[in-house]
C-alpha cells in the first residue's frame, strides 16, 4: 500500500503545491513577498497532500483487494 500512497502523493502533492502557488500569485496583497511565499506555499501544499494521499490510497486499496 505504501507504493500506491507514493504514487497518489506524486499527483496530489503537485496539485496542492500548485494551488498554493496560485493563491500566492493571485492575491495582490502578497505580491511584495512572493519570492518568500512561493516556496513556502509549495512546501505546505506538498506536506498537506501526504495524509490526503494516504487516505485515498487506503480507499483504493480497500476497494481493489476484495
Amino acid at each position: 500500500m505504501w507504493k500506491l500512497a507514493i504514487l497518489v502523493w506524486l499527483v496530489m502533492g503537485t496539485t496542492f503545491a500548485g494551488i498554493g502557488v496560485m493563491v500566492v500569485l493571485a492575491t495582490p496583497s502578497l505580491s511584495g513577498q512572493d519570492m518568500n511565499l512561493i516556496p513556502l506555499a509549495a512546501g505546505i501544499g506538498a506536506l498537506v497532500a501526504v495524509p490526503c494521499a494516504w487516505l485515498v490510497a487506503r480507499q483504493i486499496f480497500a476497494a481493489t483487494v476484495r
